[in-house]
């Protein structure tokens, strides 16, 4: 499969408490403008914003493995297990919300955050008891070179760890310099562009890279085992990707989205 790019103006929109919340959503739902639905059991995928404190009312959630990532800020919550907690900058929640829980939120203001939903096979999700998790920035495993840095989210080595086939990276790229991501034979790449802009090719491909700007998310599924090789276009600044690897197709049957 070529390398898809997918523009802000192609991805869905969102806000909450009267706009003091807004979102750009990768992945969103039904009616809400995303060009993707879904990758693999890669659900929903929301990056938010918030200028001022803002809130988010008590809502419910059931099956979903639901992870909230701060980049910035402070994102604190409270549920009907009863947590109440704060996640600061660099930090991450997980929800795996199982037979059903509710939650709340309520954001600092200048505060960016991620919420991305994983789909694990729901009829077996709903039948285990919900519980909520929390990191801090430091709890993660990072590597630095003089040209990257990579912290691992979700994956080997890191303390998350969910039922659904998923790893996630926060990736920063200096100016001028690359950085190589092993994809396994039968997974999909994908990759949200938070800061700067470059290029994405692949490791000894006659193809020339595909050019991504600031904001734009990436998608790349392949059928043999490749090196995804990614370029920091700019001399100057810093290119930082939000990067997270599912399997293309899974063996239990998925949520529709209607």
């Amino acid at each position: 499969m070529q390398t898809m790019v997918y523009t802000p103006a192609m991805q869905g929109k969102g806000e909450f408490d009267g706009g003091k919340i807004k979102e750009q959503k990768p992945i969103g739902f039904s009616g809400e403008g995303s060009a993707i639905r879904r990758v693999g059991p890669l659900f929903y995928w929301a990056w938010a914003t918030s200028s001022t404190e803002a809130r988010i009312g008590l809502h419910p959630h059931q099956g979903f493995e639901i992870l909230t990532y701060v980049v910035e800020g402070n994102a604190f919550h409270g549920d009907t297990l009863g947590t109440d907690s704060t996640v600061g900058t660099g930090g991450a929640q997980v929800m795996q919300t199982g037979s059903g829980v509710s939650h709340q939120e309520r954001l600092s203001a200048d505060t960016e955050l991620f919420q991305i939903w994983f789909e694990p096979e729901l009829t077996e999700a709903i039948r285990r008891k919900p519980t909520y998790r929390q990191y801090a920035h430091e709890d993660f495993p990072q590597e630095t070179t003089a040209e990257y840095t990579v912290k691992t989210v979700i994956g080997p080595g890191a303390p998350v760890q969910l039922v659904t086939d998923s790893e996630m990276w926060d990736v920063e790229i200096g100016g001028g310099a690359r950085y190589v991501q092993k994809v396994p034979a039968g997974y999909t790449l994908t990759a949200l562009a938070i800061r700067g802009q470059g290029t994405w090719g692949e490791s000894g491909a006659s193809k020339e890279p595909v050019p991504f700007r600031h904001k734009d998310f990436i998608i790349k599924a392949v059928e043999a085992d490749t090196e995804v090789e990614i370029m920091n276009s700019s001399d100057q600044g810093t290119l930082r990707l939000i990067i997270i690897k599912v399997p293309s197709k899974v063996s239990y049957p998925l949520y529709p989205k209607r």
